[in-house]
């Protein structure tokens, strides 16, 4: 079922664009979104049941969707990619982290260099970082920076707070079904965020477009504009059209 060429329409994304253009494409026209959990819709890490959320229906999903089929789409266009797995910052302050494979993201060699793609962790950075850089890397304007952590990185973003911690990463190459177990969490586990409220957010040539739980949240550059969003007729006029999703 996997066709490159109709994801790379999904994505907007002419035939010849770079790692970069592919990666900022792909934020921009498919959005983080964890609306089948609360739908009760099992989430499977198959390739072409992924290919059919995402690309035919025109959906989103979490981490284990969103990288799992991007590094297929990466293969299919010759990158050489390694999934990797991250445990995300429980606090940006107070040093705690969740389990292993809380997220999956992906290692890609390209033009002789090793860089961090990540298109499933929703307010991420728009193009990838070089691995081995541990000074500060500035994409769209905001700051990044990888940190050494034993035998693994920390991911650093700069905010209004200060540099915050984004998640731990490991650098043992890992596969998809490694991530089986923790994905089944994700979907069913009160302890997770993902059960606990639903949220759909896309980045946009401009900012960032959010639906929250009540409410949208539009930003643009330095503008941030709230809409009350109360009943579910409301919510599926949103979805419907600021992320292009029709549940």
């Amino acid at each position: 079922m996997f066709d490159a060429a109709r994801y790379m329409e999904r994505i907007q994304a002419p035939a010849d664009a770079s790692l970069a253009t592919l990666h900022r494409a792909h934020l921009e026209s498919v959005p983080f979104e964890n609306l089948d959990i609360h739908l009760s819709r099992p989430i499977r890490l198959d390739t072409d049941a992924l290919f059919d959320k995402v690309v035919t229906r025109r959906r989103g999903g979490f981490c284990y969707e969103l990288n799992g089929l991007f590094s297929r789409l990466l293969t299919a266009r010759g990158y050489r990619v390694t999934p990797l797995s991250a445990r995300v910052a429980s606090d940006a302050r107070d040093g705690t982290f969740g389990p292993e494979f809380d997220h999956l993201t992906l290692q890609v060699e390209d033009g002789g260099e090793q860089w961090l793609v990540d298109v499933g962790f929703g307010e991420g950075f728009l193009e990838p970082l070089r691995l081995d850089e541990r000074g500060v890397q500035t994409r769209a304007g905001r700051d990044y920076r990888l940190a050494a952590d034993g035998a693994g990185l920390l991911l650093w973003r700069d905010s209004e707070q200060g540099w915050e911690v984004q998640y731990a990463l490991s650098l043992v190459p890992r596969a998809l079904e490694d991530f089986t177990g923790m994905c089944h969490h994700h979907q069913t586990s009160p302890e997770s965020i993902f059960t606990q409220r639903r949220l759909c957010t896309k980045a946009t040539p401009k900012g960032r477009v959010t639906l929250k739980e009540g409410a949208l949240v539009i930003t643009e550059g330095k503008e941030r504009r709230e809409l009350t969003v109360l009943d579910e007729d409301s919510r599926r006029r949103a979805l419907a059209e600021y992320f292009g999703v029709v549940l």
